[in-house]
């Protein structure tokens, strides 16, 4: 008996893909003309080839499909040889995708080649704040600036932007489809704030929300950047774990504000970058809401949150204090607005942020001279 392509076709043309509900051959997923190799010596198998395309790597009915397409084949074959001798077939189904899978942990982001985690041990210290004018500052300075809002139940990075309405589309490059990060004042940005409802609590299982924030990181097209800030949600959460075991985290920045009840908080976020299972550089520590200058006495200081206990802490830690940010109207206002302070370098808020990112420059670049790159958490 002769085996050529047809009769493998025909074979197929019985298997049915569920994701259609029709056969691969009409799902158009028979991605080449099967390979029919005749023995090379009396006694030895036929050889047949298939290849089936599927949409995604992840397809729920990859595995079952495969296994239908081969034992249709071998009772195909079994059927037209009935009545003669039968003769022996290897059968070797191979898949590929429309979509090419994720990256592996490790190669999500090839192009990036800092990845800044910006912390607070808890909210309310004007962390998010500090993520946005450090992007745009270091935009501002010429540096190539990714800013990703990590923050899944509390986005906020788009009202920061002024980007509430925009909504990022996707682009297929290199096989796959990719979102496409909204650009404004010179930083790539992109927030669970573009996808869902501004006025709707996200009420997610941390298994989606861990998945949501995968798909923002590996499934987007950031492209090549000097700097990747993470403006992470405050606490320590699987948020934080997610990003640990995802990417490979140059540095941390802490924020806190002088108050002894967000320095207590901000030890923890501390702790947690330097355990030992994690092992992630402490960068510096920059104190928020240092003072009070209200605008017509430009020239004081008031110290509401307590004086200095970010520079306390950073003594005591033994990591820089890179800033001390002052409390002033126009920095919240400017926030509010979508037009972060640090747009203007001509104010002493703006100019403060511009100093912050030469600070972070000047540490990241030390800590990739004196460091080794920092490891992937593998903790579950």
């Amino acid at each position: 008996m002769t085996l050529y392509p047809k009769l493998i076709i025909d074979a197929l043309a019985t298997v049915m893909y569920a994701g259609t509900k029709k056969s691969v051959v009409e799902s158009g997923m028979v991605a080449d003309t099967p390979s029919v190799a005749a023995p090379q010596k009396e006694g030895e198998p036929w050889n047949v080839k298939v290849v089936l395309e599927f949409p995604r790597d992840t397809d729920p009915f990859l595995k079952s499909t495969v296994k239908a397409a081969e034992a249709a084949i071998l009772y195909h074959i079994r059927q037209l040889n009935a009545n003669q001798e039968t003769i022996p077939v290897n059968v070797t189904i191979e898949t590929e995708f429309k979509t090419k899978p994720r990256p592996d942990v490790g190669q999500m982001l090839p192009g990036v080649k800092n990845i800044i985690a910006v912390s607070s041990g808890k909210g309310g210290v004007g962390k998010s704040t500090v993520s946005a004018n450090l992007a745009i500052a270091l935009a501002r300075l010429g540096y190539r600036v990714g800013l990703l809002d990590t923050d899944i139940f509390g986005p906020s990075m788009p009202k920061m932007f002024d980007v509430e309405d925009e909504r990022p589309y996707a682009v297929k490059k290199d096989g796959r489809d990719l979102i496409c990060p909204i650009e404004k004042y010179g930083v790539k940005l992109l927030s669970i704030g573009f996808f869902v409802s501004p006025d709707t609590a996200t009420l997610w299982r941390g298994g989606m929300a861990t998945s949501a924030l995968k798909q923002l990181i590996a499934d987007s097209d950031w492209g090549e950047l000097d700097y990747f800030i993470l403006d992470t949600p405050p606490g320590t959460s699987d948020i934080h774990l997610t990003l640990l075991q995802t990417l490979s985290i140059t540095g941390a920045i802490i924020v806190s504000t002088p108050q002894q009840v967000a320095l207590a908080d901000a030890r923890k976020g501390i702790d947690m970058y330097r355990n030992d299972k994690v092992n992630v550089p402490i960068l510096g520590l920059i104190e928020n809401m240092a003072w009070f200058t209200p605008a017509e006495l430009p020239g004081n200081r008031y110290y509401i949150f307590g004086k200095e206990g970010c520079k306390q802490l950073a003594e005591e830690m033994n990591v820089p204090l890179l800033a001390q940010i002052p409390l002033v109207q126009s920095i919240c206002d400017n926030g509010d607005a979508g037009t972060p302070a640090a747009l203007n370098s001509d104010t002493a808020t703006g100019l403060a942020f511009i100093n912050l990112a030469q600070a972070v420059v000047t540490v990241v670049n030390r800590r990739n001279k004196e460091q080794p790159k920092t490891k992937i958490v593998g903790v579950k």
